[in-house]
């Protein structure tokens, strides 16, 4: 139905497609995997028609085409659901799909026929949506199936995801690959692009891995591939991925972070701890108070009750200016909002926040050589590619520019982490060194605590787990203390 061929894409001097070649059949449900800036998003962004190829050709049905936008790759049924979702939160689930294609009556918007035909591909797609409920209501889960929704409504017959679970519970997920199978199953192909290998062997029918910009295996079947061939094909043979756990915490370690009863809006009497050298995490579904708890430990959202004690001294109030005073690292949950410019350059977001200060200033001045090298330096150590400090950072994929905000973030000597969702997007490689990092900052002394969804990474990191459920906390689990099933039942506030 659709192949690429001998596909090749540059930007500057980074080559970030080489030769690649593939094909696409009716109702095939394609997993297209390899480490961040391998290539993945740029030859879907390629097939989406966001990016034209400078060498090789697009050929849909045995026709070469030209896709100069993602209007001619929609005219061609072809839909694109991104990492970051591209919806009106104040419009109503109708509104969000037919935005851009209203039906129209005598000229004006009809507003029953949208709603109608919302209704109707909701229900081929067995998706569950209300197509009067405001998008901003909604779970993340949600929001995506109205994204889906509105590739389909356009007349999408190839659906590509982009890490389409980065940001879903288990539950949700397995939702999203029945919905998805369904599809395939009545003829629309699906390319799913994930870092997460058990759902790409449990989902896809065929496998294609890049590797650097380049194709290495094209033929990959599931049913006689597994994790550790994957791995290998996608990072290289003896590459560790296991994740130190640490010697545990001292005793007698200091307290970094005690919270007694701690009230604000979204929380109801949080109690936990974090001492020196240890690593907490906070597990819980979605939407339960995670997001609430790491502004208030960031300075970004008050509380109204309770106690806040930060490294022995109790607190009344608290700034983002007094965290960066305090050594407080923060990762947050979504980077384009909180943690870098997209129009700025690389070396300008590494310095953001600490533009001030040695190396990025000498006195009252910009020190252009200091903040370049610290630049440099920083992008080796983390592996953000490619390694030039003047590319705009829009321009690098959403995996690099994650491993660059850790890395940003973890430079020096801090007392406490706040680390959200750190390895959201990231591939094998990456994660892997994002978590060895964190448990380097935690064995130098500093308190770390990681909110994430991914309750596997929780109990890969934590010392200690604390469950959040409606806003308060439902469990506390030293390592090795609760199983699985027990942290679910927590998390869903349900009694054993």
């Amino acid at each position: 139905m659709i192949a690429l061929e001998h596909i090749s894409k540059r930007f500057g001097s980074c080559v970030a497609l080489d030769d690649v070649s593939l094909t696409l059949s009716p109702g095939e449900r394609l997993a297209v995997v390899g480490e961040n800036g391998a290539g993945k998003s740029s030859l879907m962004n390629v097939l989406y028609g966001l990016y034209q190829p400078d060498v090789g050709q697009v050929r849909f049905g045995g026709e070469t085409v030209r896709l100069s936008s993602p209007k001619d790759a929609v005219r061609r049924g072809i839909g694109m659901v991104h990492q970051h979702f591209a919806l009106v939160p104040t419009l109503t689930v109708a509104e969000n799909v037919m935005l851009g294609h209203e039906p129209l009556r005598r000229g004006l918007l009809d507003a029953r026929a949208a709603r109608e035909e919302v209704v109707r591909a909701a229900k081929a797609a067995g998706f569950a949506l209300d197509p009067d409920a405001t998008v901003g209501g909604l779970t993340v889960g949600s929001q995506q199936k109205v994204e889906i929704l509105k590739a389909l409504a356009r007349g999408a017959k190839t659906l590509i995801l982009d890490e389409p679970t980065a940001v879903l519970t288990p539950q949700e997920a397995d939702e999203l690959f029945a919905s998805a199978r369904a599809l395939s199953e009545q003829g629309t192909s699906v390319v799913l692009i994930s870092h997460k290998l058990a759902e790409v062997l449990a989902f896809a029918t065929r496998i294609a891995v890049l590797r650097r910009g380049k194709l290495v295996r094209a033929d990959l079947e599931p049913a006689k591939t597994s994790p550790a061939e994957l791995a290998a094909l996608m990072v290289g043979e003896g590459v560790a991925l296991d994740v130190p756990t640490g010697s545990g915490v001292a005793a007698g370690a200091k307290e970094v972070l005690r919270l007694e009863r701690l009230e604000a809006k979204g929380l109801a009497r949080v109690s936990l701890t974090v001492r020196a050298g240890e690593v907490v995490g906070i597990a819980g579904v979605d939407g339960n108070g995670q997001r609430e708890l790491a502004e208030v430990l960031t300075g970004a959202r008050p509380w109204t009750a309770g106690t806040f004690t930060l490294l022995g001294q109790q607190r009344s109030a608290l700034t983002p200016a007094d965290c960066h005073a305090l050594g407080i690292a923060h990762v947050p949950e979504d980077r384009l909002r909180d943690a870098v410019v997209k129009d700025l350059t690389v070396e300008e977001n590494v310095a953001l926040g600490r533009h001030g200060a040695a190396p990025n200033a000498r006195g009252p001045w910009v020190d252009v050589a200091g903040r370049h090298a610290n630049a440099v330096t920083l992008m080796e150590a983390s592996d953000v590619r490619p390694r030039e400090p003047l590319l705009r950072l829009g321009e690098l994929s959403g995996g690099n520019q994650q491993k660059l905000v850790v890395g940003r973030e973890l430079q020096g000597t801090p007392t406490l982490v706040v680390a959200v969702q750190p390895t959201r997007g990231l591939d094998l490689l990456a994660v892997a060194e994002v978590r060895r990092r964190l448990r380097q900052v935690a064995d130098a002394g500093a308190g770390v605590l990681v909110v994430s969804l991914d309750l596997d990474e929780v109990r890969a990191l934590a010392d200690t787990i604390v469950v959040l459920a409606h806003g308060r906390v439902t469990g506390t689990f030293a390592r090795g203390e609760a199983d699985e099933r027990e942290l679910g039942r927590r998390m869903l506030a349900v009694s054993a």
